[in-house]
């Protein structure tokens, strides 16, 4: 009976690894392609984790992933922004169709560039332009212009500045991707009265237990944080030295759009409250209602074929252009140094890839899924 036992036993464990082999040899192949260094892959389906894995890089240089490990989730920290705005919407605290000059003035007076030059928008700028990407807004410059915390040392001043900006185009006109979320930060410090992490920490990362997801590294906190593998036409290699941030603890312009570092963990469980409409292990922070609203189609993605755009976040319409067996409705949202994540609620499943690499690379957003839905499909 014994020898019976522990052959399925080893059955079970050789079928589960020939299951999600695909997904395997896509993590193998991004480092043996020199496309990233580390990397780690989850998938969580109906309740539990059904995939975890950490493909870790032999280079000197790199930096071997565990369960401490810290990543960079530049843009990836917009759709907790997103969360953070519809906490407030549904108290009743933000109206999206405010101007955005209700809660900072400054943005009274807002320029827009024309055919003949600089002049006053005839369009106020509102809370759903930037929820949406169709304030005009974009990013701006390198070193950043705005996205600063060299320049900036809190939110007000650098809404201030923001406002001075003139926008590409009267606000609402199309879809451009920018610096919205972190203005938006700034209209949830003047509505909470609170600086934007003391509320991000209080009514997203404590309910959630996201104890490692912040704004700063702390010298312990450098230990676990991955370095970057740069991989362009000029450079290839590992670096300490091009965090372009800060990550100053002193430092308090909370950037919502870019400024947040995190662990696997921590953003798993992010991601789980949002799979399960709002709700993590009893703590409710935000409504199915809510989540409907985030993933409705506002503009056509035009740098994502299939994909139409949400509140700050992609969602996916057109499956078939695509092209990873992903099914419609899938949403989530990418990071500049590769962090993905998507969330799937016709399969009951999310997933997450964490690494730490530039450029962006689309093989990562696409292939990861396809690899994922390929091993699903082995199942049935």
């Amino acid at each position: 009976m014994k020898k019976i036992i522990i052959f399925f036993f080893f059955a079970s464990i050789c079928n589960v690894y020939s299951q999600f082999e695909k997904i395997e040899t896509f993590q193998k192949n991004l480092i043996e392609d020199e496309i990233t260094g580390s990397n780690v892959a989850l998938v969580f389906k109906d309740g539990e984790v059904r995939y975890h894995h950490i493909e870790n890089t032999n280079n000197p240089h790199g930096k071997a992933i565990d369960k401490n490990s810290i990543f960079p989730l530049w843009s990836s920290s917009k759709p907790i922004t997103i969360v953070a705005m519809m906490i407030l919407h549904e108290r009743g605290l933000i109206n999206f169709e405010d101007k955005v000059s209700k809660y900072i003035p400054e943005f009274e007076n807002l320029k827009c560039k024309g055919d003949d030059g600089i002049y006053k928008c005839k369009k106020d700028l509102t809370l759903f332009h930037l929820m949406t990407h169709r304030s005009g807004y974009t990013y701006y410059g390198n070193p950043r212009l705005f996205i600063n915390t060299l320049k900036y040392d809190n939110l007000k001043d650098f809404a201030s500045d923001v406002a001075n900006q003139p926008v590409e185009f009267e606000p609402g006109l199309k879809y451009e991707y920018g610096i919205n979320m972190a203005i938006l930060g700034r209209v949830a410090e003047v509505v909470s009265n609170k600086n934007f992490y003391e509320f991000l920490k209080y009514e997203i990362f404590d309910p959630l237990n996201m104890d490692q997801t912040k704004f700063h590294l702390t010298e312990s906190d450098r230990e676990n944080f991955q370095p970057l593998y740069i991989n362009n036409e000029t450079m290839k290699g590992f670096t300490n030295d091009q965090d372009e941030l800060s990550y100053d603890i002193n430092n308090k312009a909370y950037f919502g759009g870019e400024g947040l570092v995190s662990t696997l963990n921590d953003f798993s469980n992010f991601c789980q409250m949002l799979l399960n409409g709002g709700t993590f292990k009893e703590q409710k922070i935000i409504s199915q209602k809510s989540i409907d609203m985030m993933t409705k189609s506002y503009s056509l993605n035009p740098y994502d074929d299939g994909f139409d755009q949400g509140f700050g976040l992609f969602v996916l319409k057109h499956p078939d252009i695509d092209g990873t067996n992903s099914p419609k409705g899938v949403f989530g949202w990418p990071g500049y140094h590769n962090t993905h994540f998507w969330i799937d609620p016709e399969n009951n499943l999310f997933g997450i890839f964490m690494t730490r690499e530039q450029v962006f690379e689309e093989v990562i957003h696409k292939g990861i899924r396809k690899s994922v839905y390929e091993s699903l499909k082995s199942e049935k």
